[in-house]
């Protein structure tokens, strides 16, 4: 079978990164972390560092190696939460140090933009009927950190 690995490439503290992220998401793991033992484009041998993790059920590598591309909202990593205290919890911790921005989204200290949701909200939105769907999307398009009791409030009408 094929496996697919997302990969991120970080400017600096790749590592610090990592074992933010593999100690905070439920589930994850730090594989290994290594240095390029030759001289790559991005410096002399041992300067670029790698990473292979995963962070719940999805594998990542990461690379750092100065700077390149910044991450930008053409990727992001989305959390689905059980419940409110989770998301808070994910949604504090990961903003930390970084940026807050609408519809459940937020860039971390390193730049990465992450989507921190309730599992609840995919399943008011898969809901037949379509004026709910569309109060709770009006509803959430309001929110900057998603909040359960609001989009059940929303989905009431």
């Amino acid at each position: 079978m094929t496996k697919v690995t997302q990969h991120l490439w970080f400017e600096k503290d790749m590592e610090a990164a990592v074992r933010f992220y593999t100690a905070l998401i439920p589930g994850s793991s730090l594989s290994w972390i290594s240095s390029m033992p030759a001289e790559t484009p991005s410096g002399p041998a041992g300067s670029v560092h790698i990473a292979g993790f995963t962070l719940g059920d999805q594998n990542y590598m990461a690379i750092e190696a100065g700077p390149l591309d910044a991450f930008n909202h053409s990727f992001s990593i989305m959390v689905e939460c059980d419940d409110q205290a989770q998301l808070d919890a994910l949604w504090d911790a990961l903003g930390e140090g970084g940026s807050y921005e609408e519809c459940g989204w937020l860039r971390d200290r390193w730049g990465l933009s992450w989507q921190i949701v309730p599992k609840r909200l995919g399943e008011l939105m898969m809901d037949p009927d379509q004026a709910k769907v569309k109060r709770v999307a009006a509803a959430m398009l309001k929110m900057v950190k998603l909040d359960i009791a609001g989009l059940e409030a929303a989905a009431a009408g």
